[in-house]
């Protein structure tokens, strides 16, 4: 890539990937500690655990990786005696911790964003072609905290019905007689088919 390109596209991604992190802390606001906890699928997944294997994800991603290892100790997502401790959040560890923790994971990752050229090389081991660039990474964690992000809506929907992509930018249930109708007429067509 030629450096024009380069600055544009490791600037274009970073600046997605800082809004999308706010998304994913602003899911939490004004709800009880109970409902940023409470598992809300099968397989437990909740709104605070996500920004908690979140934080954990882009430590090893912008860090490991690149050899800036982020500071703090975390859990490993990859310890068997541990699976799962990465997805949600114990009684003894509070919000205001895990929410912390995750801006410090994101200014070390943004420290490291800056410091390196957009074709910089990491390495991740248990990736089929460990040997990467900062834009693989970049495309990577953008990706996946955006799937993230989706799965808060979802759970933010189920608690409360407040969506979308951030405080000033969010669907409020205030119209509940629009959604009972609309989720009505969406059920009658599933309904048709399954006759």
């Amino acid at each position: 890539m030629a450096p024009v390109i380069d600055d544009f596209a490791k600037e274009y991604l970073h600046s997605d990937l800082r809004e999308i992190r706010e998304v994913m802390l602003w899911k939490l606001d004004g709800l009880a500690e109970y409902d940023i906890r409470r598992p809300l699928t099968a397989t437990g997944t909740n709104l605070l655990g996500l920004v908690k294997h979140l934080s954990i994800s882009e430590s090893w991603y912008f860090g490991e990786v690149f050899d800036r290892p982020f500071p703090e100790p975390l859990p490993r997502w990859n310890d068997p005696r541990e699976r799962g401790a990465h997805l949600w959040a114990t009684e003894h560890e509070t919000r205001e911790e895990i929410v912390e923790r995750y801006r410090r994971v994101c200014a070390h990752s943004d420290a490291t964003i800056a410091a390196l050229a957009i074709d910089s090389p990491g390495h991740v081991p248990w990736w089929p072609r460990p040997d990467v660039k900062l834009f693989n990474i970049l495309v990577h964690m953008l990706t996946e905290t955006s799937r993230h992000a989706g799965h808060a809506d979802i759970l933010r929907e189920q608690l409360d019905g407040v969506t979308g992509t951030a405080a000033g930018n969010g669907n409020q249930p205030d119209d509940a007689a629009f959604w009972e109708a609309h989720r009505a007429k969406v059920e009658r067509a599933a309904q048709a088919l399954n006759a």
